[in-house]
């Protein structure tokens, strides 16, 4: 439930990579009230789901205070994981209910630890389908992408 005092926050994720695996990036847009913030970056080796999970990481890491958060990504992979299968993967010890670990189980519990700090609203956007906010997120990560093949170029 959001408080009086908990500021209310609109946050675009989104993840990229050039190869699957292969350079990643990952962006986000975080907006409140008047203001708006722009975070990126990118791995050399990674996936497409292990940025977009960065992604939220990353921008849930930034606020400062417990928020009351609208979170638009177009990754159902981590809309789902979060909303519907996180809480089965918890109850069987970070295990799928086939009894494999769950992949990327390292960025599930980072995300996990993050969630218990805000209220998280999360809608999923289509892709490539022209939402401003999304269209932004993904130049983000794709700048994450440039900016880390540039940094390792001979």
């Amino acid at each position: 439930m959001s408080t009086p005092a908990q500021s209310k926050v609109v946050i675009y994720t989104d993840g990229a990579c050039k190869g699957n695996p292969g350079p990643g990036g990952w962006g986000v847009v975080l907006r409140s009230a008047d203001k708006e913030k722009h975070l990126h970056g990118g791995e050399l080796m990674t996936t497409n789901n292990r940025m977009e999970m960065t992604a939220v990481i990353e921008a849930l890491k930034a606020l400062k205070m417990a928020c009351h958060v609208s979170l638009y990504t177009d990754s159902k992979y981590v809309m789902q994981g979060v909303t519907e299968w996180m809480g089965g993967w918890k109850a069987r010890g970070w295990k799928t209910a086939g009894k494999d670990p769950v992949k990327n189980v390292d960025l599930w519990q980072e995300i996990d630890e993050l969630l218990g700090k805000h209220q998280i609203d999360w809608h999923w956007v289509k892709g490539h389908a022209g939402h401003p906010g999304n269209e932004l997120a993904d130049a983000l990560a794709n700048k994450g992408v440039e900016e880390i093949l540039k940094k390792t170029a001979f």
